[in-house]
């Protein structure tokens, strides 16, 4: 069913696009044969957005991997740095918060770890919403930021680094086998703001695939049972993400190893001070307005970036 109103909903911004496109055609052949130049001036500002709506579609109709219907969770890791690398980590989840919002997806915070003084040392988000992971899925990588420090009195420059991780929800579609002698399972309490249950009681769970390494925790629930059941699902989409990309680097034929959250490995940069500059270092993409960008207005470099992507699979 869930396919099905994919391929409806495709097909009917296909026929949206035509539709409007024949109409547009039609009041610009008009407003110039009557000469009314607003009737043109409007339309043509509706070609545009079209345009831009239709390759929207181009590249969402490219969206074609394996786990891109599904949803996706994005975890944030400060680094380096203390409070200016937790802040910035605190922005970068807003910002795909506030892009997921902008496409109607749902957001749930699985779980945050606030810093000490001001924004987070690491967080999960689940989005929820039709190709959520396959619009994403090219944002994991550092991302690096240049500012004036609203932390240091005497307004020095600093730069901030921070992780973000992306990987698809596995749904029941997909069967991921878990030996549970692999896991090992730690309880804890539930850190930042709650009620007197949440932060009393050891309602924390923290699994760890002995393995891979691979680590998850959730907290969000007041009951253990519900943050272990989360917590659990996270690890299989863990785990999957880590199957894809396996595949993904054999038939690239290029190992990829992890890198540290520092210089040199990012894939964008975020310059507030001493101008204003946003870039993706991997496509050469820039916005000279990080404030739309912070904002959620990322559209532009998460579809150059599958582009290249798309464009990479086809030369292997």
């Amino acid at each position: 069913m869930r396919e099905r109103q994919q391929l409806e909903n495709a097909l009917g911004a296909f026929d949206r696009i035509v539709r409007e496109l024949d109409d547009n055609v039609e009041l610009v052949a008009l407003g110039e044969e009557e000469g009314d130049e607003n009737v043109v001036a409007e339309a043509e500002k509706a070609l545009v957005r079209l345009r831009q709506d239709a390759h929207t579609r181009e590249v969402e109709a490219l969206l074609s991997g394996e786990a891109d219907a599904n949803d996706a969770y994005v975890e944030i890791h400060a680094g380096a740095g203390g409070t200016e690398s937790q802040d910035w980590a605190q922005m970068l989840e807003r910002m795909y918060v506030r892009w997921a919002e902008g496409r109607d997806y749902k957001v749930e915070i699985i779980g945050e770890h606030y810093g000490e003084e001001a924004g987070i040392k690491s967080a999960t988000v689940l989005i929820k919403g039709a190709n959520a992971y396959g619009w994403l899925k090219t944002e994991s990588g550092v991302h690096r930021l240049v500012r004036i420090s609203p932390f240091d009195s005497n307004a020095r420059r600093h730069t901030s680094f921070a992780s973000v991780s992306v990987y698809p929800a596995v749904d029941d579609t997909i069967e991921v086998d878990i030996d549970e002698k692999d896991v090992r399972i730690d309880t804890y309490r539930s850190s930042g703001a709650g009620g007197q249950h949440v932060n009393t009681t050891d309602s924390a769970v923290r699994l760890t695939h002995l393995p891979t390494g691979i680590v998850v925790q959730c907290q969000n629930q007041r009951s253990q049972h519900k943050n272990r059941a989360t917590a659990w699902a996270m690890l299989r989409a863990r785990l999957y993400e880590a199957e894809l990309k396996r595949r993904e680097e054999e038939a690239q034929a290029a190992a990829a190893a992890k890198s540290d959250i520092g210089f040199g490995h990012q894939i964008r940069s975020y310059v507030l001070q001493p101008y204003q500059l946003v870039k993706d270092l991997r496509t050469g993409v820039e916005s000279t307005n990080p404030t739309a960008v912070l904002d959620g207005d990322i559209d532009r470099f998460i579809e150059a970036a599958l582009a290249g992507r798309i464009h990479a699979d086809q030369n292997v």
